[in-house]
């Protein structure tokens, strides 16, 4: 069952504890009242006549009285129910019979005796106000049906007279019921129809009252519920004039004229915070209380509140009875070891940037927090401690100046024992860069390293995703490499991105795979990258300028450049695509002669490029002429496969040139430095290019 409880408090008349509410239960809305503040619920009993004093046949529980208890929120009009703190006992509400609340058919009833009993008084939805301290009661229709009567009652509504107030219908929008003993004025406002203007009607109902009231016009009337006279602990006995006396209050009756305390008995208790009713009406501790748990103020010396599993209801005014069996009992905190240690951060967050502020919170469930001694290491090879808990009320403050994964642990200490808790903080700085370094090529099912270079650097405290060629789910990893094998021949790409916190950096490489290759590393004079400072795409036009002049496809001719040398890069010769080739299978043969042709076109389209200075212009030219000879002579052994006995020509052709893994520089790392010295010279290189070609032959 869901319930769903709308509480009306009707205690302005003294009755404490009195409440009104519908409850939803198994999707029917039912009225309850009680008159213990919640303790007991039971259901409105309906009227044993209608009207016209034909019986109504309702039995509990399946048929009871439901009331709409809806305030108005015109303050001039009275609402679906209403009372008066001067007129106790008395409620007129606005509901229906039957077997759970309707907002069709609905009636007008009062109740006299605090809602015990209810009489029919309307047909149709009135208006009732109070007058004369609650002495009399005024009702006229709803403000959607014009009138020009109102009807009053003397007998707390159980007759009823109609009077004249205009000569014309009117919408009655509201009415003001003036307050004094002694001014008994009563004013209408509305209007005649829907154009018409608004229109002010005072009414002075002094004239209907005979006289005013003595103490012969008045009675006792005793609070009760269905006969039981103990409410909140006290029998009380109130003022009431005697229904049918047309006399004039003029003052407030609804004093209480005796209120006699009651002997306590189990009604005037209800569960205590931890603990519910169960089906015998015993109060048991609930599945998430443990009623063993003591406060950790609880300190030794002290005394502390036992609690029995009930408490009187608030307000209740009884005395002895059962009192001393449900009421908690003090005791001395006992000295306890800490158990139940909880640490955590105050916004109970697992992670922090590197440099701000970050504040742990210290809880300890059980144990004797003033002779507790708390140490909190923060991970970071520093330490706090403190010799009570209560010195960690506002939070324990630490600054981490670099970044990782810290384990914070506190631990709380007695003579009796201890406890430990810990957590894994995350303090992280943005990342401001990523890179992504691959090889340009790899061969088919071989393993090869992917790395992801950021800055600045973090250990262990990024998360990567890779996304390797096709595949539709990341790999995720906390280290900055991965390895892959690749089994598809052709250009793949290689995407990897870096989580930090609540940003992601992402870099892209394309890599490509084949079976076999064949690699050529080309050197460059410094001076070309003196003459073009930071301008590192020289290099790759110069690659485009050899894939011309060799007259090799763009698909299998790769420029690779180094970042950080500019004086070198390299050339990939990649075969041909398996639907462009001429039918038969590709060998390494193959490239073999396809490096002889670029050796050969790059010795003549490097030579020019070295050394371009104008100072040296006559060098150049002798050097130009040098070169063009030697190579017309290579093109001319070349041409016709003449073997010539005196020239001896040896050459070394790497068949096969294994794949570099690039990996993650380090700061003690020693970056290798490439200088000029290592390359060859002008005249070694033009005598291995010759006998390069020669072997080709």
């Amino acid at each position: 069952s869901i319930d769903i409880f709308i509480f009306t408090n009707w205690s302005k008349a003294g009755i404490e504890g009195m409440l009104i509410a519908n409850r939803k239960v198994e999707n029917q809305v039912k009225t309850y009242i009680t008159y213990n503040k919640g303790r007991d619920w039971r259901l409105l009993q309906a009227p044993a006549t209608d009207l016209a004093g034909n019986p109504i046949h309702c039995l509990l529980p399946f048929c009871s009285l439901h009331l709409q208890l809806q305030m108005s929120e015109n303050p001039y009009l009275s609402g679906s129910i209403s009372t008066k703190s001067s007129a106790p006992g008395v409620i007129v509400a606005t509901g229906n019979i039957g077997s759970e609340l309707s907002y069709n058919n609905v009636v007008m009833f009062i109740s006299s005796d605090a809602g015990n009993n209810w009489r029919q008084i309307f047909e149709e939805e009135h208006n009732v106000w109070f007058l004369d301290k609650g002495g009399a009661l005024v009702a006229v229709k709803q403000p959607t049906v014009p009138t020009r009567h109102l009807w009053i009652s003397f007998d707390e509504g159980r007759q009823w007279t109609r009077h004249s107030f205009s000569a014309m219908p009117l919408f009655v929008d509201g009415v003001l019921v003036e307050a004094g003993a002694e001014n008994q004025i009563m004013t209408f406002f509305g209007h005649f129809s829907h154009r018409s203007e608004w229109q002010l009607i005072k009414i002075d109902y002094k004239s209907i009252f005979t006289r005013r009231c003595t103490e012969g016009d008045y009675q006792t009337w005793h609070l009760h519920n269905q006969g039981e006279p103990c409410i909140m602990g006290q029998k009380q006995i109130y003022m009431k004039r005697r229904p049918g006396n047309y006399c004039m209050v003029g003052w407030d009756n609804s004093r209480i004229l005796s209120a006699e305390p009651c002997i306590c008995r189990t009604h005037d208790f209800e569960c205590d915070y931890g603990f519910e009713r169960r089906g015998d009406g015993n109060c048991l501790p609930a599945f998430w209380f443990n009623p063993s748990t003591l406060s950790r103020s609880c300190s030794q010396g002290q005394n502390y509140l036992n609690s029995t599993g009930y408490r009187k209801v608030v307000s209740n005014n009884c005395t002895k009875g059962v009192k001393e069996l449900y009421t908690a009992r003090k005791q001395q905190c006992p000295y306890r070891p800490p158990r139940g240690l909880v640490l955590s951060t105050r916004d109970n967050k697992f992670t922090a940037n590197m440099g701000s502020n970050v504040t742990f919170l210290v809880r300890l469930e059980e144990g004797d927090s003033m002779r507790t001694n708390i140490q909190l290491d923060f991970g970071d090879g520093t330490a706090v401690s403190y010799s009570n808990l209560s010195w960690t009320q506002e939070g324990i403050r630490h600054v981490y100046r670099s970044a990782g994964i810290f384990r914070v642990t506190a631990q709380a200490e007695n003579n009796l024992g201890f406890d430990t808790s810990s957590l894994y903080l995350h303090v992280t700085c943005p990342v401001e860069h990523s890179h992504l370094l691959a090889p340009y090529v790899v061969i088919k099912n071989k393993e090869v390293n992917v790395t992801a270079m950021v800055w600045p650097s973090q250990f262990r405290t990024l998360t990567y995703f890779w996304w390797l060629g096709n595949n539709t789910e990341p790999i995720i990893t906390l280290d900055s490499s991965v390895s892959h094998m690749f089994s598809t021949e052709g250009m793949i790409t290689v995407t990897v991105q870096v989580s930090s916190g609540d940003s992601i950096l992402q870099d892209t490489r394309s890599i490509a795979i084949q079976e076999f290759f064949k690699s050529l590393l080309l050197s460059f004079s410094p001076n070309l990258d003196e003459a073009n400072p930071d301008i590192p795409e020289w290099r790759q036009d110069v690659g485009r300028v050899i894939k011309k002049v060799a007259d090799i496809p763009e698909e299998q001719l790769l420029v690779a450049v180094f970042p950080g040398i500019p004086t070198a890069a390299e050339l990939f010769l990649l075969p041909p695509p398996r639907n462009q080739s001429d039918g038969r299978k590709q060998t390494e043969e193959d490239l073999d002669q396809s490096q002889c042709a670029l050796t050969l076109v790059f010795v003549f389209v490097t030579a020019p490029l070295v050394d371009s200075i104008p100072r040296h212009s006559s060098s150049a030219m002798l050097m130009l002429l040098s070169v063009v000879f030697l190579g017309l002579a290579v093109f001319l052994i070349y041409k016709f496969k003449r073997k010539i006995p005196w020239i001896n020509i040896y050459a070394e052709v790497n068949h096969e040139k294994e794949q570099e893994m690039i990996s993650t520089v380090g700061q003690n790392d020693a970056t290798p430095k490439i200088t000029l010295s290592s390359f060859s010279a002008q005249k070694e290189l033009m005598e291995k290019e010759l006998e390069a070609h020669a072997k080709c032959e």
